[in-house]
């Protein structure tokens, strides 16, 4: 079984947004054992797109597009389908009614121009989209299938995953599911946790890979199985395994993330925090106050980007600001002026020129002070640049996810 996915945008061929969706997809199939032979991008010119299709239903059993059904004028998947199978569009009454629907649970007045959303090739059969306003639809032509999807990534995986997966299981006779889990790791590079997991990730099923992230790494176990108590199961034991290589790098499964988990564990000891940083700029307090219980969890949060403030606050008295002395400092100052159980002090370098070329030439203190003191640790990271915030952001909420 061999399949292509064809994207379409010319926003993809300008470089303006990263094609995520097929590499989604491709993944998808090569679970369920579809080979997937060719991948395209095509920008929004009708006859352009109707060629490329064409071409995909000539060699593929299964062709997946993503994008170009929108409303606007640019939006050419419907017409390039319809040309590619010689079928024409027809208005799907159902279609109209749920994106009619839609508008009105969000409390919105459907403009006219959505109409041509329910605009689909004639005989197809419809993909409702319950998460957005465009329907996706399944044409077959000589044996071979062609599915047509949103663009929008979160609308991608959703039809991709409760309605596409199951289509092409009982159109095609593909046995099994599959089912993913996702471990969360802070505090361990890529590199180590690969050596950690070498001969776990040469394993075939379950598959065990992982997706590095700036100040993270997601370790995902997949399971082949034809049924989900085999999956489970399979999974269960993988994930077991890859524990015991772990330990306590991994701080959650799946959705969850690093304020979550942060905040929960504050709330498991009835305590409360409250933050001091410098070149974060309040994005550690952001994150921490947008989990679930944040806002009664976080008693305060203080950016400070000057020696002459800290020392006005913290009483620096002429020693560094990015210093271990100055975070014990900021740390029990904050703790204080918040009434918070914890205090927390994030002091980095504040040059926007501190990553430069790949090279990093600031540093960070980070520190806890409360019912006890977290040693003040250094790390090698400074600066303003989103990867340098996110990085130190990542590393003070695993602390404070250690340590509360």
């Amino acid at each position: 079984m061999q399949a292509e996915v064809v994207t379409i945008g010319t926003e993809l061929l300008l470089g303006q947004i990263v094609d995520t969706n097929a590499a989604y997809i491709s993944q998808l199939m090569a679970d369920v054992g579809v080979s997937v032979l060719y991948r395209a991008n095509v920008g929004d010119n009708a006859e352009r797109a109707a060629q490329v299709l064409s071409d995909a239903l000539s060699r593929a059993d299964i062709v997946i597009t993503t994008g170009g059904l929108g409303p606007t004028v640019d939006d050419v998947t419907r017409d390039a389908v319809a040309r590619a199978v010689g079928k024409p569009l027809v208005l799907h009454a159902e279609l109209l009614a749920q994106i009619e629907t839609m508008f009105s649970r969000w409390g919105r007045k459907m403009s006219p121009s959505n109409q041509v959303q329910a605009m689909v090739p004639e005989g197809c059969t419809p993909v409702p989209n319950p998460v957005g306003t465009a329907p996706g639809f399944i044409v077959e032509r000589g044996g071979h299938v062609m599915i047509s999807l949103p663009g929008v990534p979160s609308e991608m995986t959703y039809l991709m995953d409760h309605a596409v997966m199951p289509f092409l299981r009982d159109r095609f006779g593909l046995r099994g599911i599959i089912k993913l889990r996702t471990l969360r790791v802070s505090g361990m590079g890529e590199s180590v946790l690969g050596e950690r997991i070498a001969d776990l990730m040469a394993e075939s099923n379950p598959t065990v890979g992982t997706m590095a992230h700036t100040g993270q790494v997601d370790v995902r176990v997949a399971a082949k199985a034809d049924s989900t108590a085999e999956a489970d199961a399979l999974i269960a034991g993988m994930e077991t395994r890859v524990r015991e290589r772990l330990g306590d790098f991994i701080f959650g499964v799946d959705k969850d993330t690093l304020e979550g988990v942060a905040i929960k564990k504050l709330q498991a000891g009835n305590a409360t925090i409250a933050v001091l940083e410098t070149n974060t700029g309040g994005s550690i307090a952001h994150r921490l106050t947008g989990a679930v219980g944040g806002l009664a969890a976080v008693r305060g949060g203080w950016v400070v980007t000057s020696e002459e403030t800290a020392d006005r606050l913290c009483g620096l008295s002429g020693m560094p600001l990015v210093s271990a002395d100055a975070a014990l400092l900021a740390a029990g100052w904050v703790r204080r002026a918040a009434g918070a159980t914890w205090g927390i002090a994030i002091l980095g370098t504040l040059g926007a020129d501190e990553h430069l070329y790949g090279r990093n030439t600031g540093e960070c203190w980070i520190t806890m002070v409360g019912p006890r003191t977290v040693a003040p640790e250094k790390f090698p990271y400074g600066g303003v640049t989103p990867q340098s915030r996110q990085w130190i952001a990542n590393r003070a909420l695993d602390i404070i996810r250690r340590n509360a």
